[in-house]
């Protein structure tokens, strides 16, 4: 009876000890919920202040706007509401044709940084570079506006013209006028190699991109016949796009395997996408090519080639950005852009912040006009509130997204080549040299021998 008494009163006790739990927690969260309500009743306060006794009438609808834009853009740099407007342009963009000037960019402190121009278009063909920062559109500063404010700028009726100030590191502010075109994004280009390679260019992954990868495919087995060794697929300067088309460009070199799994706040949010049995090159051997301005869904399909070992990957570092952004339809008012998740390659390495580091690297051989300076991007990790990577470690930062465009003088497509032609390839990268007999060691208390 003492016994039964005694584990009645461990029973007791534990019971009480989680109701006490209980409490605490419930009135923690009630706590953060009242300071939540509270900072809603302090935006509101704000608000109407402003709406009272502003010097001048504002425009409630842009202060909700800009709001709405500040509390996204404190979360991370992809993060961002898109008006009506906004939104039907990028369902417009992601369909492979929109108009404007041909540009992929970001917002970077306070001005319009460029990830990439797209192959053949009017900022592809004025020597608009991945890197630059655009400061001035039409000789208006752009400092003050949000990224869709400025993009909204920069498109506009075809054959309209538009002056955009560039800043170039290592040279003065300078102006490119542009004529807005029709940009249709043709996403993938192919052409024979040497005769026997399959060269396969995608500048962007559209909802036409792996219906241009098939076609590409089948014309250069027509062309090259059975004298085709395998392919050179080039993702260079490949800003991404849609996740889904990634997950099908890579399944078509894969036979089976994990190609990306993404993985959210929540451990029930783990997404695991798979690739389906066949390859449509017929397992001939494959490089691909990345550097600095290769994003997103681009690095998806060169992490999931690399870690299956079905590539060799060739260039240097890609850019590192490894979110998911999710559109969410917001009825009429347009759509909310928010990271949702990270990706993971099928080793599960977290692309964010890191990249893809190159198999083999290639660094280009740079013109006269551009030696010494920058032509490299900072990468994810240079961009101001990105997300850390998970794994920890350190970030990677920018490399070189420099590619020329005479191919005879492309290094990183030759090496492609030779690889494929069984010629042995190694890096290009110049180790770093070793310290003089006399030269003291930064930092380390010794003296090099």
């Amino acid at each position: 009876m003492k016994a039964y008494v005694r584990n009645c009163g461990l029973v007791l006790a534990g019971a009480v000890s989680a109701t006490i739990m209980w409490q605490a927690f419930t009135n923690a969260t009630a706590a953060s919920k009242a300071d939540t309500y509270k900072q809603l009743n302090l935006f509101g306060d704000v608000f109407d202040r402003v709406r009272a006794d502003y010097v001048e009438d504002p425009d409630e609808a842009k202060m909700i706007e800009a709001a709405i834009n500040g509390m996204l853009n404190s979360l991370d740099p992809h993060s961002s509401f898109m008006n009506a407007k906004s939104f039907q342009e990028m369902s417009v963009q992601t369909r492979g044709e929109f108009g404007g000037l041909g540009i992929e960019v970001t917002m970077e402190n306070g001005v319009v940084k460029v990830v990439s121009p797209i192959d053949d278009t009017p900022a592809s063909r004025a020597g608009i570079m991945a890197n630059d920062l655009i400061v001035k559109l039409d000789g208006a500063d752009i400092q003050g506006l949000t990224l869709n404010e400025a993009v909204e700028k920069m498109r506009g009726a075809v054959n309209t013209p538009i002056v955009l100030t560039i800043s170039r590191q290592g040279r003065d502010p300078f102006e490119v006028k542009l004529v807005r075109d029709r940009i249709r994004v043709q996403s993938v280009k192919s052409n024979v190699e040497s005769n026997d390679i399959g060269y396969i260019r995608i500048s962007s992954f559209t909802e036409q991109t792996q219906e241009g990868l098939d076609a590409a495919i089948a014309k250069l087995k027509k062309d090259a016949g059975d004298k085709l060794k395998g392919y050179v697929i080039d993702l260079r300067n490949n800003p991404g796009g849609l996740l889904d088309q990634a997950i099908s460009v890579s399944d078509t070199f894969l036979d089976r395997g994990e190609v990306v799994s993404t993985r959210g706040r929540h451990a029930e949010e783990t997404q695991r996408y798979n690739a389906q049995k066949g390859d449509a090159s017929d397992t001939k051997p494959v490089i691909v090519l990345i550097n600095g301005g290769s994003a997103s869904a681009s690095e998806i399909v060169a992490g999931a080639l690399q870690d299956h070992k079905r590539a060799t990957v060739i260039g240097t570092r890609s850019f590192g950005k490894g979110s998911v952004q999710t559109i969410i339809p917001l009825g009429t008012q347009g759509a909310l852009r928010l990271t949702t998740a990270r990706y993971y390659t099928p080793a599960g390495r977290s692309i964010q912040a890191k990249g893809i580091d190159a198999d083999i690297i290639i660094e280009q051989e740079l013109p006269p006009e551009l030696k010494g300076k920058n032509v490299s991007t900072e990468g994810e990790a240079g961009l101001r509130g990105h997300l850390t990577n998970e794994g920890g470690g350190d970030e990677g930062g920018g490399s070189s997204a420099y590619v020329p465009e005479d191919r005879t003088k492309d290094l990183q497509l030759k090496a492609a080549i030779d690889m494929l032609h069984g010629v042995k390839v190694v890096t290009n990268v110049k180790p770093p040299e070793p310290a003089k007999k006399s030269e003291t060691t930064e930092g380390s208390g010794t003296t090099a021998n």
